[in-house]
């Protein structure tokens, strides 16, 4: 049987220069009995679709099929060795595969990758949190530009490198697994990067994702109601985000004092002496304290308290949300060298896609804002930061197959600030859309405040409806998908962009009162 093509787009970003490494350097220390030989490998992957001739196909238990049944398929496409539990051996071995065996092969992997993929010659900066990991990032990378920085980025929106998207398969939301990330941050190194900015979700830590990174700098900017189908309770996705900051994991620890999370977890980063801590906010003790912020015709102007000294700067985004995702950013760069002069530059003039991007539509329109927020907290956050006086109009959904417990909040949310909610679909993915609009629904309608409700199913009729009902001088806040490109409707990705279809529902109205 002939291995079937690598499905295009699908191949992992990989350097081009690996170095082999011995099967038997690159798993020392795991306690797994190895197989004789002198087995040398190029690379790492779980996936035998896209293996490439050399590597070690790591074959992992899942929740409907083992690994090693694809083991044969990654043997054809050139495999050199396996790495499995004990489950996978026999398989794997039968493909002819060198074995190696050990009881987790998800945390030997990490380590394996990052034996295989050496990241020595980078900077590595880590955020974590509910809301704002990607705001921050992009704060960060563009003070470390400003600074004379290579900056590579890693996240929800994609891959960047040196200001420009650096095309890749996207295997995961946020954090790619290990085999890819550790491949990542060598083509980083390869192509000229010294610093890489990452966001880190609760799943990569909890999978053990980001076990091989050594970080300069983990920063935790807050803790939100999300992601409660895979950690159970917010307990536990507290201690998922809190493993960032144990002992060995990051060299300084920037930690947002404001959110009680965040000063529980300082105060557990002091006792233990994990990391070097450093705490931002607006609290008198932190290190890098807010005194006070403004909004300006561009975005914002605060005022902060470093160890350094007092500065004034200037951000090209809204909201004391913003503000405080900037504070974190500049204590992440001073941590490696950057002065918050240089910083400066960059901090102003950062715009992230689909985190409160103004989409203008020109005379006479509505203000339309899309954002990606899509927990309680960021709508809360995000309708805050809109002006004053003006009729709010908000179209929100919520993803299927995904926290069940924050639709019903993510309705209160938008309620309690708009005047007109229009619940409508945002990634059903395989669940019945009718279901999960009625949990926001039900939110929606507290009569806490008496905001006009209404269900549009439609997500492009539901954007034109918002339009319609602001009018000129209102705005229109299309929440929940930001960045994306397309929408996820029963397995399938139908095309869709927020921006695109608040700028063509605009003027199809304006096109019907001519």
């Amino acid at each position: 049987m002939t291995a079937d093509p690598t499905p295009p787009g699908l191949a992992p970003l990989r350097p081009r220069g690996t170095r082999p490494v011995s099967l038997a350097e690159a798993c020392a220390d795991l306690g797994a009995t190895l197989p004789p030989g002198d087995v040398r490998i190029t690379g790492v992957s779980l996936d035998s679709r896209t293996i490439a001739p050399g590597e070690l196909y790591v074959a992992l238990p899942g929740s409907r099929t083992h690994g090693a049944a694809f083991a044969a398929a990654a043997a054809e496409r050139g495999a050199r060795a396996a790495l499995t539990d004990p489950a996978g051996r026999d398989a794997c071995v039968a493909a002819g595969l060198v074995t190696v065996v050990v009881h987790d092969p998800r945390v030997a992997m990490a380590t394996v990758s990052a034996r295989v993929f050496p990241t020595e010659r980078l900077t590595l900066l880590g955020i974590t949190g509910t809301n704002g990991k990607t705001t921050t990032s992009y704060l960060v990378e563009a003070a470390l530009r400003a600074a004379g920085r290579r900056v590579g980025t890693i996240g929800t929106v994609g891959f960047r490198f040196d200001g420009g998207t650096l095309a890749g398969n996207r295997t995961t939301v946020t954090t790619p697994e290990s085999p890819d990330l550790m491949a990542l941050l060598s083509v980083f190194a390869e192509r000229g990067a010294d610093t890489v900015v990452m966001e880190v979700s609760s799943h990569a830590l909890a999978l053990h994702r980001v076990d091989g990174v050594p970080f300069a700098v983990g920063a935790f900017v807050n803790l939100g109601r999300d992601h409660l189908d895979f950690h159970h309770t917010m307990e536990a996705y507290f201690e998922a985000k809190a493993r960032l900051f144990e002992p060995g994991r990051c060299d300084v620890a920037v930690i947002n004092i404001d959110d009680p999370h965040g000063r529980r977890l300082a105060e557990r980063v002091a006792r233990t002496e994990a990391a070097r801590l450093v705490t931002t906010g607006t609290d008198a003790s932190a290190d890098y304290r807010i005194l006070g912020w403004e909004p300006t015709a561009a975005g914002s102007r605060f005022d902060v308290r470093t160890p350094t000294g007092s500065h004034r700067l200037e951000l090209a985004l809204p909201g004391g949300y913003n503000v405080t995702n900037a504070v974190i950013a500049l204590a992440m760069v001073e941590a490696v060298g950057v002065d918050p002069v240089t910083a400066a530059p960059g901090l102003a003039t950062a715009l992230v896609p689909g985190r409160t991007q103004i989409v203008d539509l020109g005379p006479g329109a509505p203000r339309a804002v899309v954002d990606f927020a899509h927990t309680p907290q960021a709508i809360g956050s995000v309708l805050s930061a809109l002006p004053p006086g003006s009729p709010v109009v908000v179209v929100v959904g919520a993803g299927g197959d995904r926290d069940v417990f924050k639709r019903t909040p993510m309705g209160e949310a938008a309620a309690a600030a708009a005047d007109v909610v229009i619940v409508t679909d945002d990634n059903p993915r395989t669940e019945d859309p009718t279901a999960i609009r009625a949990g926001v629904l039900q939110g929606a309608r507290t009569p806490a405040r008496a905001a006009l409700v209404l269900e549009v199913a439609d997500r492009r009729a539901a954007i034109l409806e918002g339009l319609r009902r602001a009018g000129s001088g209102g705005v229109v806040a299309v929440l929940g998908k930001g960045h994306e490109h397309g929408q996820d409707v029963g397995g399938r990705i139908l095309p869709f962009d927020d921006v695109a279809v608040v700028r063509e529902c605009w003027a199809r109205l304006s096109r019907e009162e001519r």
